[in-house]
């Protein structure tokens, strides 16, 4: 047998996936607590031994891992002006696969500067003006983050005529220091893998070791990368294909997990409509954003705000009281699991986790009047035409109704002006298995697209 494995170190959970080559199927998955607070390896150790109970003592071929345990790449992002070089900051940062605590635009304050130093981030990725442009907020950003007493690095992807210098201040402070090429060079363009490559890099030289995943690192073929990077990549692998075999087309894809929501668009995102002119930048055709506020466990208390509790009741069929009592027992341990009722709560708020980040990712439409009259314009990515949409996370694929919950991310009446998917296909990932595949996609393309193909099954 010729059998790869494939790991996911998560916050709560290490998840194992193995895979047979010859045989071209997933021959076992099994998972275990995460127990980075004292050996992550005791974790990893407990489900290798529940795979081993499945397929027998083999020699695995290939060992990839990816992890977001520890709470996962933690990073600040900053730039000039909110919806340009701020966001293009913001986009790089979330397709690296981290998870951004905050983005910041134009001069750092005194207030901003704890906050960052309070958010402890592991890197910052700071930018400002296009090339030839504003210098002065590039470099009076670098002299405050010089200031803050943190060890993080800070990789620059700012107005290229004043990095260097930029570079030399955040030196002097003894912090590391990347220069790369601007994420926005010119007006409105994008210039994202330069700033995401170097993350990646950074997370491999450093935060590794820092979470104390170098025993795992030892036994990988190759890099551990961030579980959203690899999500991120196996959706962009299910939606376009390779030189082998089409894809699905226009996709998104939402994972629910306790602390965050995390949401895909592979999707040109231009307008649909002939009245219809953008706004701003173009996004990116592969896209993650990452909603740190909504969770269903971690972050049940801001989700809860964010949707409102009478929302929440109505939708779970349940009574107020039995919400808050659900709220308070995530609040105090949230490993704890839905059973009877509270599995409809539990899937209300996985609902409206997806709802509420859909309407942060989609893009919308807003009326203008011009010298021809009335025209309509959009902001972000118009993702009507998708064709699927993809849930994972524990309380998506192990609600009793998942198609409820999915549905959440596609157009209703009240949405207005969103441009949220019209009328796609749900598909489940009910295994589990989004970033075991973007592990594989990266060593054996075709057969992780064939399994995603065959795994991520249609909900009636």
């Amino acid at each position: 047998m010729r059998v790869y494995l494939t790991a996911d170190i998560g916050s709560t959970f290490t998840k194992l996936t193995a895979i047979d080559l010859e045989s071209r199927k997933i021959i076992a998955t099994a998972k275990s607590f995460t127990t980075i607070e004292t050996n992550v390896m005791s974790g990893f150790n407990s489900a290798l031994d529940e795979i081993r109970a499945q397929i027998g003592k083999i020699e695995f071929e290939k060992m990839l891992a990816s992890s977001s345990a520890a709470g996962g790449l933690k990073m600040i992002s900053s730039g000039l002006v909110p919806d340009i070089t701020a966001k293009a900051s913001r986009l790089a940062a979330a397709s690296a696969g981290a998870k951004i605590l905050k983005t910041y635009s134009y001069e750092l304050g005194h207030n901003e500067q704890e906050e960052i130093y309070n958010y402890a981030p592991e890197i910052l990725l700071l930018s400002g003006g296009i090339d030839g442009g504003n210098k002065d907020v590039l470099l009076h950003n670098a002299k405050m983050i010089a200031d803050i007493d943190r060890n993080f690095s800070v990789i620059i992807a700012g107005n290229k005529c004043a990095a260097d210098d930029a570079s030399e201040i955040l030196l002097k402070s003894g912090k590391e220091v990347v220069v790369c090429e601007n994420v926005m060079p010119t007006f409105n363009k994008l210039n994202i893998m330069p700033a995401k490559q170097a993350i990646r890099d950074l997370f491999i030289e450093n935060i590794i070791s820092a979470k104390g995943l170098d025993e795992v690192q030892r036994m990988m073929d190759q890099a551990i990368v961030p579980t959203p990077l690899a999500v991120f990549e196996a959706a962009n692998l299910l939606s376009t294909g390779t030189n082998k075999s089409a894809g699905l087309g226009e996709i998104m894809a939402y994972d629910v997990g306790g602390a965050t929501t995390d949401v895909y668009s592979m999707a040109e995102g231009t307008p649909k409509k002939a009245n219809v002119y953008l706004q701003g930048m173009l996004e990116p055709f592969a896209k993650r954003t990452i909603e740190g506020d909504i969770g269903v466990r971690y972050s049940i208390t801001s989700l809860v705000d964010e949707a409102g509790i009478e929302r929440i009741t109505s939708e779970s069929g349940q009574t107020m009281e039995q919400v808050k009592e659900w709220i308070d027992t995530c609040k105090k341990d949230p490993s704890t699991l839905p059973v009877g009722d509270q599995k409809n709560i539990d899937t209300a708020m996985a609902s409206e986790a997806i709802r509420i980040s859909a309407q942060r990712h989609c893009g919308f439409t807003e009326t203008s009047y011009s010298t021809i009259g009335e025209v309509l314009l959009q902001t972000g990515k118009d993702l009507t035409g998708v064709k699927y949409v993809i849930g994972s996370g524990g309380s998506v694929i192990n609600s009793a109704d998942p198609k409820k919950i999915l549905q959440k991310s596609s157009y209703e009446i009240a949405d207005l002006n969103a441009l949220k998917p019209l009328s796609p296909k749900y598909l489940l990932d009910k295994k589990n298995i989004f970033a075991a595949m973007g592990l594989l996609g990266s060593v054996e393309p075709d057969l992780a697209l064939e399994l995603m193909e065959k795994e991520f099954t249609e909900i009636d």
